[in-house]
């Protein structure tokens, strides 16, 4: 009954544009009797209650998708503590901090859209409708010999008691994390310790720091630990003897490993052979799955993590080292069990022939990226890698085809460049360098990607469940966005890019972009954020920036759960053969939390990494202020302009500091336009620089410009310099 009227309720006012008040309703649904009325008005009170109905201030009732002016979004506060409302990737809602109604940083609100005073829309929080807020670290101090909690971060704007009981098992100097526990409401919130990150005296206190913010732990729960010590430390005989009547035997093939010199979690390997002029790649990846069972303690903790951390100098593994540097790498020499992609390749770098299995392997060598990259650009062959050299470069050969082939479709080169901070014995930052593909790690990418296309397109050809990697087509008006700032800053983009529904128009823009000058890099770091971001799902829509039809993570089970979640799927389905329609529905039903919650680990992951490189960056250079530097401007606000130094260090040139000029954003160019000088600095603009401040605390670097003056011999100009001023 009760069900019943709801739904009727919803249908009236699907098909209503106008609210109704309770009477009106009644008459409608034909209800006349007080107890049905009264039943009515229950149902209602639900509805708004869980906020799809609104209840004006007239006592009437709407759709709130009937309600242009009332929208949900997860809300972002500024140092000022003013909100923003990212309602979608192009619409940020304005907030000002007297209409939070108590939001605090990332919570998920409903708002009201208003319009100010001054005609601008503006937005109006009025229900909290999930609080991000759940833990804060913290630090332990001691006050009149009593311990007490103190948030890291200064501008929480909350009122919190902690459990005086959980605060007994805290040290003076401990960083920790507070859980809440309990919400008295207006910002008061009572909270017990639960988590012990470390001591603030400890050598990787900041990065531990850091990541606990974003509910990244080293230190894993006591029964997946049991679990992980439960594994053998290698495969046994009695375990090979019977895992070789289910695998493929391919110990005797020429198998091996390349990756970074400090790598320890090796999760892929590769082997090739020509015959016939045909390529014949096999991707091994590690079979985690096969020791991480689905449900288990190591499960469910991958799972709560979604991927592995990397830190500056730091990992922070999402399985338990006795895995993921154990029993699941594929260390050289000794027997390891894996999913093999086995594939066949003709010259056009197509794949003609495919097969998914588990395989027996033994890895002949741990190669690096170094020296596979001295064979293949120099042809100098290290001392051990002899017996493999030629075979290298016949990889090298086949990677070129596959690049080709992927370029051909319009899959987009982003040439991007990272930094890689490097810390000595306690932790501290002592010189940052540059993270370079060159031609070893385009191809162990060139083959993943063909590995991960193959293995999703198998399972969607087969219209079984998958977690996909989508990336979808970029919105036109981020696109034209971009195109006018190109325009407005002087690059000159030969065609029409307006509407890019297709991957290689957007590669031909890029492409022109390439051909800029020294600033290219920065410029196609800008394009990279006219895109949408990728993430998981168990729909599949594709994969834009790689033109892909169908794409998916397999490639890295160790260090990301889709890729695990992924090998669970390829097992239960191509191994075990359990097709029926009880398990594809199960895991139907299941893969969209899954898939949710690894995109939401992933920002997380990047976020974090992100702040660990300000904070370390800031660190590094506080032992370098007063040098300068040669460097682009990548980044355009009111209060100044950042720029990127050779060495990928980040930071702040204040606008404070441009003296002789005012200077006025012109937000539609991205640039900082002086009114009396007409000099402009925007995205891409080369610059010399000079590091006058670095906090490591704060994560924040200071630069000012070198050998610029702003002179104009307009006597009005000057006036209006000074009134500016004033």
């Amino acid at each position: 009954m009760v069900n019943n009227m709801r739904d009727k309720i919803l249908k009236l006012l699907e098909n209503s544009f106008d609210a109704m008040d309770l009477m009106t309703i009644a008459d409608k649904l034909n209800i006349t009797s007080v107890e049905d009325i009264e039943n009515l008005k229950f149902e209602l009170e639900v509805l708004v209650n869980d906020l799809t109905v609104y209840l004006t201030k007239k006592d009437k009732y709407i759709l709130y998708t009937k309600c242009p002016n009332f929208r949900k979004g997860r809300i972002q506060l500024n140092k000022a503590g003013n909100g923003f409302v990212l309602l979608d990737p192009e619409d940020d809602l304005f907030v000002p901090r007297e209409s939070l109604n108590y939001a605090l940083d990332g919570d998920f609100v409903l708002v009201e859209i208003l319009t100010s005073e001054t005609g601008k829309k503006e937005g109006r929080v009025i229900k909290i409708l999930e609080r991000d807020l759940k833990n804060i670290v913290g630090i332990i101090k001691t006050k009149n010999s009593e311990l007490y909690f103190e948030p890291i971060k200064k501008d929480l704007n909350i009122n919190l008691t902690v459990d005086a009981l959980s605060l007994k098992s805290c040290v003076d100097g401990e960083i920790v994390v507070a859980t809440l526990t309990d919400d008295l409401g207006k910002n008061r919130y009572i909270a017990e310790i639960s988590q012990h990150i470390c001591h603030k005296d400890d050598a990787k206190e900041d990065i531990l720091t850091i990541a606990a913010k974003y509910e990244i732990y080293d230190k894993f729960p006591e029964e997946a630990l049991k679990q992980a010590e439960s594994l053998p430390n290698e495969v046994t005989d009695e375990s090979l003897e019977s895992e070789l009547k289910k695998r493929v035997d391919l110990r005797e093939k020429t198998i091996f490993t390349i990756d970074g010199a400090d790598t320890k979690d090796i999760d892929d390997a590769i082997s090739l052979e020509i015959v016939d002029g045909i390529y014949n790649l096999i991707v091994s990846i590690a079979d985690v799955s096969y020791y991480v069972t689905e449900g288990s303690p190591l499960d469910q903790e991958a799972l709560r993590r979604g991927t592995s951390s990397y830190l500056a100098d730091a990992v922070i593994p999402m399985l338990p080292h006795k895995l993921s540097n154990g029993i699941c790498s594929l260390n050289p020499g000794v027997i390891r069990y894996a999913l093999s992609c086995d594939m066949k390749i003709d010259s056009r770098g197509h794949v003609i022939d495919s097969n998914i299995y588990p395989s027996v392997i033994k890895s002949r060598k741990k190669m690096t990226y170094k020296d596979v990259n001295s064979i293949l650009n120099d042809d100098i062959i290290p001392d051990g890698y002899e017996p493999f050299a030629e075979n290298l470069k016949k990889m090298q050969e086949l990677a070129h085809i596959i690049r080709n082939e992927r370029n051909e479709r319009g899959g987009s080169n982003f040439e991007t460049v990272e930094a890689k901070i490097v810390c000595d014995e306690n932790g501290k930052a002592i010189d940052i360098l540059r993270r370079i593909q060159d031609e070893g790690e385009k191809m162990i990418e060139d083959f993943m990607v063909i590995a991960n296309e193959t293995v999703s397109s198998t399972l969607e050809r087969m219209e079984l469940p998958c977690v996909y990697r989508v990336h979808d087509i970029p919105k036109p008006e981020r696109i034209q966005s971009f195109l006018t700032f190109l325009s407005s800053a002087g690059y000159h983009i030969v065609g029409k890019f307006n509407n890019i529904t297709r991957p290689k128009m957007f590669q031909r823009l890029l492409d022109q972009i390439s051909e800029q000058g020294d600033e290219a890099g920065i410029i196609n770091a800008f394009a990279v954020r006219a895109m949408n971001k990728a993430f998981y799902s168990p729909e599949n829509i594709g994969h834009f920036g790689l033109a892909s039809r169908a794409y998916s993570h397999f490639t890295s089970p160790i260090r990301r759960y889709p890729d695990l979640m992924l090998h669970r799927l390829i097992r239960t389905f191509l191994i075990d053969g359990h097709m029926d329609n009880t398990t594809i529905d199960y895991y139907n039903s299941n893969l969209p939390a899954i898939c949710e919650q690894s995109s939401e680990r992933e920002v997380a992951a990047v976020e974090c990494e992100r702040e660990v490189v300000k904070v370390k960056s800031a660190e590094y250079m506080e032992s370098h202020i007063g040098e300068e530097y040669d460097a682009f401007v990548s980044g355009v606000l009111k209060r100044g302009f950042f720029v990127q130094t050779s060495n990928l260090v980040e930071g702040l040139v204040s606008v404070d500091s441009l003296k002789g000029d005012y200077f006025v954003f012109d937000e539609e160019r991205q640039a900082l336009i002086g009114e009396n000088s007409k000099k402009s600095f925007t995205i891409g603009t080369k610059v010399k620089v000079k590091c006058i401040g670095a906090n490591k605390a704060l994560g924040e670097i200071d630069f000012e410009l070198l050998n610029v003056e702003f002179k104009s011999k307009n006597k009005e100009d000057k006036k209006k310099f000074k009134k500016h001023k004033k």
